[in-house]
């Protein structure tokens, strides 16, 4: 009996899948991969700040916006903190966090957090000293710079008020010696 070509397979049909067979099957594998990536969990970072710091609030999101479990302490005592941490003094920044056994410095981007977990160097941690503008939890607008440029905004006829600048991500060796991990 013959079937019309609207059921079953024509031979059209069978000639057109034999070829796309691997493909389809080549796509299956790799969005499989790209779901079992997606669903690695990222190990919990705790984040330590003072008590009521919007900023260091914003970089919490930041974080858990990019995966991250975060678990946060509030505290008055971040001098504590810092020295149990082994953070240099001249690295500080306002929150600390750590993760995995490194210690984070500062807004440092989460994307960096990654590549130092994927990496693993043999370190300390990661550090952005001071409170740069344009890290995260410090934007003053979502401004973006492919330069790692300075941005000036101006809010009236006043002197202009930066709301990006030049910063860099350092990373501390276990000898407390810094180099360069990224620039912003």
């Amino acid at each position: 009996m013959l079937r019309p070509r609207s059921q079953g397979r024509g031979p059209m049909l069978s000639t057109l899948a034999a070829p796309i067979r691997p493909l389809l099957v080549a796509t299956g594998l790799l969005l499989a991969c790209g779901k079992v990536l997606a669903t690695t969990t990222l190990p919990v970072i705790e984040v330590y700040m003072p008590t009521v710091c919007l900023a260091c609030i914003e970089w919490a999101e930041h974080l858990r916006q990019n995966g991250f479990t975060v678990k946060v302490t509030q505290t008055d005592d971040m001098d504590a903190i810092k020295r149990r941490l082994k953070v240099p003094k001249d690295l500080e920044a306002v929150p600390s966090a750590t993760v995995a056994g490194y210690f984070i410095e500062g807004h440092v981007h989460a994307d960096q957090i990654k590549e130092l977990l994927t990496e693993k160097p043999k370190a300390r941690g990661l550090a952005v000293p001071g409170l740069p503008l344009g890290a995260p939890g410090r934007e003053f607008t979502q401004p973006t710079c492919d330069t790692a440029c300075t941005v000036l905004d101006k809010d009236s006829a006043a002197t202009p008020r930066v709301r990006r600048e030049f910063y860099e991500t350092l990373l501390v060796g276990k000898d407390g010696k810094t180099s360069i991990y990224a620039r912003h």
